[in-house]
């Protein structure tokens, strides 16, 4: 599933005979969904759905990219974008890894127009801290996000109107198609920036208190360069749940722990102000991390999917 939609009966969509199957408890409905929408929510939908059919609500399993499915029956856990990041950037080299100094100290993207990440970039423009930075904000391509949605307190003196009305702020010449293609890489974002700021789908996960991350996590582990997470609480420790390695011994990743979102940001700030006092050392003190986290994203994904049957066996 794409996407989720709560006024669609999705029971009533299956074949009769089928459905009577899954009454009598030998058919058991699986759903697979990538997104990070609240778990919490869907279970909530579905069951209502079963009652209106006469099922059990044990009568389904539900695979969410969205941590916080750990913790609820019938739902597992499953990181979809690593994989499909991992497959459609399959023909792709990784960047190799190189020690040499960088022209810029952070490259950070926004192909996607929402209030919290204009708050955001528009904060760290101001701040002038992307001043030798790789950088991009389309302002033109909207989803409809309502301010009033916006997961952080207005900052003061961050004029977003104004960011806004002077954009798009572009740093390479592919099309937003091409943009979303995960297909394409401009190396110069990985090999030309020591650190990558990465600005996540969700700041708060839909309120859900888990985590969802994206190909926007992956892209920097896969092409060696280290990162910072603009990302729900959890999203780091969610990495190291995978066997990543998130530069503990050189990052102040104090920030992954905070649950205040507007918190959560100024505490990522601060790690972004330290390492701009010395991004080359710090960039070569991760190297460990570096080559770990790209060694691992390369490798096969038959215990990631070894693991999702596992968890959902488990569930029975």
């Amino acid at each position: 599933m794409g996407f989720f939609d709560f006024t669609v009966d999705y029971f009533e969509l299956i074949n009769e005979s089928v459905l009577q199957r899954i009454q009598q408890g030998l058919v058991t409905v699986l759903f697979y969904y990538h997104e990070g929408d609240n778990p919490h929510n869907i279970k909530q939908r579905l069951d209502t759905l079963c009652l209106q059919h006469n099922l059990s609500t044990d009568c389904y399993r539900f695979v969410s990219g969205n941590t916080a499915a750990k913790n609820i029956p019938g739902f597992v856990y499953f990181p979809d974008h690593e994989l499909l990041f991992w497959r459609r950037n399959q023909d792709v080299a990784p960047v190799e890894f190189h020690t040499n100094t960088r022209p810029y100290t952070f490259v950070a993207l926004s192909r996607t127009h929402k209030w919290w990440r204009a708050v955001i970039v528009a904060d760290l423009l101001q701040s002038n801290m992307l001043s030798q930075s790789l950088w991009s904000y389309n302002t033109e391509l909207l989803l409809g996000d309502d301010p009033a949605d916006n997961p952080i307190e207005r900052l003061p003196n961050v004029a977003v109107d104004v960011f806004m009305e002077n954009g798009p702020y572009r740093c390479d010449t592919l099309t937003v198609d091409e943009h979303n293609n995960h297909a394409l890489v401009v190396p110069e974002h990985y090999t030309d920036a020591y650190f990558n700021v990465v600005i996540e789908t969700h700041f708060d996960a839909d309120g859900s208190g888990g985590a969802f991350l994206t190909e926007k996590t992956f892209k920097p582990i896969k092409n060696a360069q280290p990162f910072v997470l603009i990302a729900p609480t959890g999203s780091l420790q969610c990495l190291r749940d995978l066997g990543y390695r998130t530069f503990d011994s050189v990052l102040d990743n104090s920030y992954d722990l905070e649950t205040d979102n507007t918190q959560r940001w100024l505490k990522v700030k601060h790690t972004l102000e330290l390492i701009q006092q010395d991004p080359h050392s710090m960039f070569l003190r991760c190297r460990d991390d570096i080559l770990h986290n790209q060694q691992l994203f390369q490798s096969t994904k038959l215990d990631r999917l070894n693991t999702l049957l596992k968890n959902l066996y488990e569930q029975n």
